[in-house]
Formats: structure tokens, C-alpha cells, sequence
């Protein structure tokens, strides 16, 4: 996510040829614009994205990966040089500067023999490193990615991202590689290229090397328009929502090797990318959000004190908005679908009620496709099963609600059925504020109470 926020952030100064600004120089800035929606799109490690950039003809330092120090060691000398980086593979920006919690500093290492590469590699694995994008938890580190140091002369950015502001992909390149690629975008707008691409035709030969002649590789734009026709034939085969190079970097000899990468794929295309699928690493997201996935549910985790189950993504937000607007702070985004069954609804109560910030409940679920009274029962499954002690509110609406309301009311539980979206948010945050207080002053207030 933060990857392609921080690329969409390139685009906010862009005049298109036949209209206004995009995003923060339109002329509508100032005014209400849609919430940015978090998504749960396929993220890999760095060491799979230099084995796809490889396999696409696209140049890489030698290396490999250990998942233990005898590993790293073996690697360190099959690479048969003394210019060795190491690098933790760990889904987080800002490894370099990171810290590891066993004191190690920077989850990017530079060493010069194999007995170096297996005593830092041994520090790194096992380890949770904690970067600006991790949080105070971190996360842990699983494998090592040894390989080739380069010692770059001049350094570039690419990258190829699906972009609304240009309806469909652009290329994006800088002759400022190698830094924080906003700032550029910030300081120096002129110094970012962007090349808005036909998702019909396809990119050009002359539009790759016209890319590389804007960035100053004017000498060498017939390999970097090469290199860029192979990023865009990897971007859509792979059904990338962005492949990112930086830096893609000069080395001695006029060689050029794309140093660092990062790829972000379409969750929507897992039917098509069954085998890249199968690598995402479920250590390095949230143990609720993996949780969430085995039922089919999308969860994501945000600040607040109120827990909402709801089903679809767009009820979600409307939920997390009017709770806000009568003072309250959501605590996640749980989305049912429309297809879960009471078993899904009661391990959704599981994940929202493992947070301790949680001190209330909303439930609002409108029944179209999905029943009323299966969400019911789920919640009373999950009231029971879980000896829940905090309020429940629920407001459904939909198929079978009449049957929904006669199940709740012969549970005997303290779930608390309001018809009125407004009056079950306004209820939820009155009640939320009472645990609050409650819990400061360690009072136990039971809403398991019968009716």
C-alpha cells in the first residue's frame, strides 16, 4: 500500500494535455474529495522481484537467498567477490536506516568476506526489524538476500503503475534515482517524466526510448527503451498494478543493473497468477487480516474503539464515516461479502474482539444477497462462544430481517437490534465512551446481562 500511495503521490502536479490538474493542483482542491480505500494487493520480497526482472531479460547483480547464516556463507562465496551487500527481506521501505530489536542496526548490510555474510546474516534471521513503515512492532525477518555490490556512477528511476489520473498505466522515470522519489517530485517537478501508455496498443519502441532520451540516457536509449519494453511486457503479463526500479543504476563499464525493486500485483487476478500467488508471505501482514483471508473476509485494522462488521466494501465506509461524525473512531474495516456463513460471521467476531482497543460493537449489514438471519446467527454464536462482554449493536435490513430480529430476541443476549442507522451509530459511540470511562476507572461492566 505504502508503495503505491508513494508513487500516485508523483502524479499530484501532472497537467494532462486536455484538462485540469490531477489531485492536489485540480481545481477542486480544498474541497471533498473520495477517501483513499486501503486494499490487501500482493506484495513479494525483493529477491522475487529480482528472479522476475532476470527471467524478463532484465539486468540484476548476482545473487541468492538463505534463510539461515550457513546459507548466507555458502552464497557469499559462490558470488566469488569481496563488494557483498545484504539485505534483509523484509516487506517494509526504509531498511537501510531500520533497527533491529537485538540492536543490530540497518536491515541493509554491506560486508566484504563469507565469515561476515554468515555472522550479520545470523543477527537478521529470526528477528523482527523495526523501520518508519513498521511501527514499533516490526516486522520479522525470514530470509537474507546475499548479493553482488555495486558501486553506481549515476543513478535513475522507473517504474510502470496503473494510474486513474491517466486511465490505465504510465511510465514513470526520473534522472534522479536512488533518493526518496517524492521529494524530487516536490522540489523538482520538471525532473520527473511521465509517459501515459495505451492499454490497447501497448507501449511503443519510440515511446521507450523517447522515456530514456528525457532522462539524460539519450547514448544508451536503445537498451533502456529495451529495458523498458521488458518491464511493460512483464507489467501486464504478470497483472502488476506497479513494478518500480530504483535506483536503475550505472556501473563501471557503462553497465547498467536495476538495484532495488518493488512489485505490487492485483489480488483480482490470483485465478490467473495461481504459481506468483502462492509466494505471498503471510508472516510479514497482520495476524488478523491473515485470519480475516482463510474465511473470505477483508479486514483491515485501523485506530479507534468501535468494531464494525459489515457487508460490502462501499456500506464500510459509510459505517466508518457516520461513526466519526457522531464522535466515535472505528477500530477496523470488516467486510463480510455477501456470501459468508454463520461460521464466517462468528470468526469475524473472533478477529474484531481479539483487538483490546475494542470497546463496542456495530453490526449493519443490509440483506440482499446475504440473509439477515444467518449474520444473526453467527452473532449469537459468537456472543455465546466468546462469554462477550461488551456491547453489540445491530442495525440489519434485508432478506429474512423479521426472522433475524425473533432470533436475537430469544437469545436472551445483550445485542441491541436498532432499525435507524444514524440511531445505531449514535448509540454505538455512547455506549463505546461508557467503556472507556469504565475501563479507566477498572470497572467491569458486563452487557451479557438477559434481557
Amino acid at each position: 500500500m505504502a508503495t503505491m500511495l508513494r508513487s500516485a503521490a508523483l502524479v499530484e502536479n501532472v497537467v494532462l494535455k486536455n484538462g485540469p490538474k490531477i489531485l492536489g493542483s485540480s481545481p477542486t482542491k480544498g474541497r471533498w474529495r473520495p477517501q483513499q480505500q486501503q486494499t490487501r494487493n500482493l506484495n513479494v520480497h525483493e529477491h522475487i522481484s529480482y528472479s522476475l526482472l532476470r527471467d524478463a531479460g532484465i539486468t540484476v547483480p548476482k545473487f541468492g537467498v538463505a534463510k539461515t547464516k550457513q546459507e548466507a556463507k555458502e552464497i557469499a562465496k559462490s558470488l566469488n567477490t569481496k563488494d557483498l551487500v545484504l539485505k534483509a527481506q523484509v516487506l517494509a521501505g526504509g531498511r537501510g536506516k531500520g533497527h533491529f530489536k537485538n540492536g543490530l542496526k540497518g536491515g541493509v548490510r554491506m560486508v566484504d568476506t563469507p565469515e561476515e555474510a554468515e555472522e550479520i546474516a545470523g543477527k537478521m534471521l529470526g528477528q523482527y526489524l523495526v523501520t518508519k513503515q513498521t511501527g514499533e512492532k516490526g516486522r520479522i525477518c525470514n530470509a537474507v538476500m546475499v548479493a553482488e555490490r555495486k558501486f553506481p556512477r549515476k543513478e535513475y528511476y522507473f517504474a510502470v503503475m496503473m494510474e486513474r489520473a491517466f486511465n490505465g498505466p504510465v511510465i514513470i522515470a526520473s534522472s534522479q534515482g536512488g533518493v526518496n522519489i517524492e521529494e524530487v517530485a516536490a522540489e523538482n517537478p520538471d525532473a520527473i517524466v511521465y509517459e501515459p501508455v495505451d492499454i490497447i496498443k501497448g507501449l511503443s519502441k519510440e515511446q521507450a526510448e523517447g522515456v530514456a532520451a528525457k532522462v539524460g540516457l539519450q547514448k544508451q536509449k536503445e537498451k533502456t527503451g529495451d529495458m523498458l519494453l521488458r518491464m511493460y511486457d512483464l507489467f501486464v503479463k504478470k497483472d502488476a498494478l506497479l513494478i518500480e526500479i530504483n535506483p536503475y543504476a550505472e556501473d563501471a563499464g557503462e553497465m547498467y543493473f536495476s538495484l532495488d525493486a518493488k512489485f505490487r500485483f492485483d489480488d483480482n487476478a490470483n485465478f490467473r497468477q495461481k504459481e506468483l500467488f502462492a509466494l505471498r508471505d503471510w508472516t510479514q501482514e497482520d495476524e488478523k487480516e491473515v485470519q480475516a483471508a482463510k474465511f473470505d473476509l477483508n479486514y483491515i485494522a485501523l485506530d479507534g474503539n468501535i468494531g464494525c462488521m459489515v457487508n460490502g466494501a462501499g456500506l464500510a465506509m459509510a459505517t466508518m464515516d457516520i461513526i466519526s461524525l457522531h464522535g466515535g473512531s472505528p477500530a477496523n474495516f470488516l467486510d463480510v461479502g455477501g456470501g459468508a456463513t454463520a461460521t464466517a460471521v462468528k470468526e469475524a467476531f473472533k478477529i474484531i474482539t481479539s483487538d483490546p482497543k475494542v470497546h463496542a460493537i456495530l453490526v449493519n449489514i443490509f440483506g440482499g444477497i446475504m440473509r439477515c438471519d444467518v449474520i444473526a446467527e453467527g452473532i449469537i454464536a459468537a456472543a455465546k462462544e466468546l462469554s462477550l462482554k461488551m456491547p453489540i449493536v445491530c442495525r440489519l435490513q434485508g432478506t429474512n430481517v423479521d426472522d433475524a430480529k425473533v432470533l436475537i430476541a430469544a437469545s436472551g443476549l445483550k445485542i441491541l437490534p436498532v432499525d435507524n442507522l444514524d440511531e445505531a451509530a449514535r448509540l454505538v459511540v455512547k455506549l463505546s465512551n461508557i467503556v472507556s470511562l469504565a475501563r479507566d476507572a477498572k470497572l467491569d461492566i458486563n452487557f451479557e446481562m438477559p434481557l
